[in-house]
């Protein structure tokens, strides 16, 4: 079973634990934020799923705030991080297929029954064979190093 590491500010707690308990039976989930208070900053729960995905704790993860834009900025502060932000099914598929994307950030704002499919999209897509997308992802990869500039 994939192990998802998901976190939440204080916002999007409740949406948090209906993602858990409709997916359970799909997934392993590692809570990264089982304490959230009205002063949290978003930025220290997209660090701590973003050292999950990428210590292998965790397959992928999820982010969720008010919008998903700023945990999917702060998660692509670490390198080796691709976060993105999605609001349909299309764009967490092509995020997988294309870009090789490790985190889902989401909006806790979204009807969890658009949601749920989202999740399942993205955690069972799979990175395309195609070498356009590898040759793509390593570009990203270089830039994270330094080395395109």
């Amino acid at each position: 079973m994939k192990k998802i590491a998901i976190a939440t500010d204080h916002n999007g707690v409740d949406e948090k634990q209906e993602i858990i308990k409709a997916l359970k039976d799909k997934y392993v989930f590692l809570d990264k934020s089982p304490n959230n208070f009205s002063t949290d900053d978003y930025p220290d729960f997209a660090l701590e799923v973003a050292k999950s995905v990428l210590s292998k704790e965790a397959d992928f993860g999820i982010l969720m705030c008010g919008t998903g834009i700023g945990m999917s900025i702060a998660a692509n502060k670490v390198k080796g991080i691709r976060a993105a932000h999605c609001s349909n099914v299309e764009q967490a598929r092509l995020t997988r297929l294309d870009n090789d994307s490790n985190i889902i950030c989401l909006s806790y704002k979204q009807d969890i029954k658009e949601i749920l499919p989202m999740i399942d999209m993205f955690i069972n897509t799979e990175h395309s064979s195609e070498e356009r997308h590898h040759r793509r992802v390593q570009k990203i990869k270089d830039i994270e190093e330094g080395i395109l500039k």
